[in-house]
């Protein structure tokens, strides 16, 4: 194994590198959220505060939503808690890369695990090479990540009103299009693609659901959906064998 500051710094700039395609599709919803959220009845600290210690795109924008819709406090948390909870994935998969570091690089790497970290630091994880500062990589991601949505966070709250209905302008467009672009890497065995098939098609189904609850439907369908595939291609697998 090898760890060196000149490796660590390494890592460090090549997450962040690697990272950089995949902050476009946070811009214009940082943007969006900011402006919308200068209109929710947010003061502009608080807003400011949401961006910097929830950090989590998808629950802030329905947050703001909720609260300009004078939505009761409890449901706004139980929302973006299931909106959420698709990070104990993200986290479950990650463990074993990561638990033997100390618990305070543990913590740091969970605040700032997005969608678009996992998708590039997974990748360099499951890389068989000597370096034992992959996690180093993960930080670099994350730092570029944090810092790309407070500005653009920061940006839009300024603009405030200045963007007359942000939402009809249709940028947010591009996060879903991110998304797309960082699961397709992954789809490379049948049960992966009945998986993501599946969740799709569950979340289109279900989109009307309140409070944001097709998301969670979804990503139980595609989970199960995707092992029982597994399943039935192991035991079709021993069957022949």
């Amino acid at each position: 194994m090898t760890d060196s500051p000149s490796l660590r710094r390494q890592e460090f700039v090549a997450g962040m590198r690697d990272t950089l395609p995949l902050l476009l599709g946070a811009l214009p919803f940082g943007l969006i959220y900011g402006a919308i959220a200068a209109t929710s009845g947010l003061s502009f600290a608080a807003t400011l505060a949401m961006s910097a210690f929830v950090f989590a795109g998808s629950s802030q924008f329905i947050a703001v939503g909720l609260v300009a819709a004078q939505t009761p406090v409890a449901i706004i948390v139980l929302t973006t808690l299931i909106v959420n909870l698709r990070h104990m994935l993200y986290s479950a998969t990650l463990l074993p890369y990561l638990r033997h570091l100390p618990q305070r690089w543990r913590i740091a790497l969970a605040f700032w695990l997005t969608d678009e970290t996992f998708a590039v630091t997974v990748h360099r994880f499951q890389r068989d090479d000597a370096s034992d500062c992959k996690h180093w990589y993960q930080l670099g991601s994350s730092v570029a990540m944090y810092l790309n949505w407070q500005l653009w966070c920061f940006v839009g709250l300024l603009l405030g009103n200045r963007i007359p209905d942000a939402q009809s302008w249709g940028l947010d467009v591009a996060m879903p299009v991110t998304f797309i672009g960082m699961i397709i890497p992954f789809v490379r065995t049948l049960p992966v693609a009945i998986s993501v098939l599946t969740a799709g098609a569950a979340s289109l189904l279900t989109l009307d659901m309140p409070y944001k609850l097709g998301i969670l439907v979804a990503a139980f369908a595609g989970i199960a959906s995707g092992l029982t595939a597994q399943r039935l291609l192991r035991a079709r697998a021993e069957r022949t064998a």
